[in-house]
């Protein structure tokens, strides 16, 4: 089965039906995208007649989606209770605050040593001493002091004392 053929072929007249079905475009674009996944993986018996296949799959899908939409809107209507809260919109000033913030950070961990940022890195990631030594190639005694010298060089390029003093 050519689907690259059979999509070219129904694409057009599929989306037009489920466009018209649904009355929501976008909606048709998945739909469609789904029956031709659908195809792709449960291919119907080969006597079927494929093109009504392909619209009663889209047809089934549709009314699917079309029900699932009328229980969420039902829902959201009669148990707005239930509905999940959205987090407020984020500060654009304090977004701009972190954003320079991660620049500064990801500047000073660029000026460190190779072995001293994997080693911040690798912590910051929860990996124990021993693993963090065989993947630098050091001792597991060496790396609380290297894990501390490159905490220290990282404040200092941050200037962390500054910004902590009252």
């Amino acid at each position: 089965m050519d689907l690259e053929a059979l999509f070219a072929r129904h694409h057009g007249e599929l989306f037009r039906y489920v466009a018209r079905y649904t009355g929501e475009p976008d909606l048709a674009d998945d739909i469609v995208q789904d029956v031709f996944v659908r195809l792709a993986t449960r291919p119907p018996a080969l006597e079927s007649n494929l093109r009504g296949w392909l619209f009663r799959a889209a047809t089934t899908i549709a009314i699917d989606s079309l029900r699932s939409s009328r229980r969420r809107l039902r829902l959201m209507r009669d148990r707005p209770e239930c509905l999940p809260m959205a987090d407020a919109p984020p500060d654009p000033d304090a977004e701009l605050g972190r954003a320079e913030a991660r620049r500064r950070v990801r500047e000073a961990l660029l000026e460190l040593a190779e072995k001293e940022r994997a080693v911040l890195l690798m912590r910051e990631e929860g990996f124990a001493h021993r693993e963090i030594a065989a993947a630098v190639g050091t001792t597991t005694k060496s790396v609380g002091t290297m894990v501390a010298r490159a905490l220290e060089k990282l404040a200092r390029r941050l200037d962390l004392d500054a910004l902590e003093a009252p």
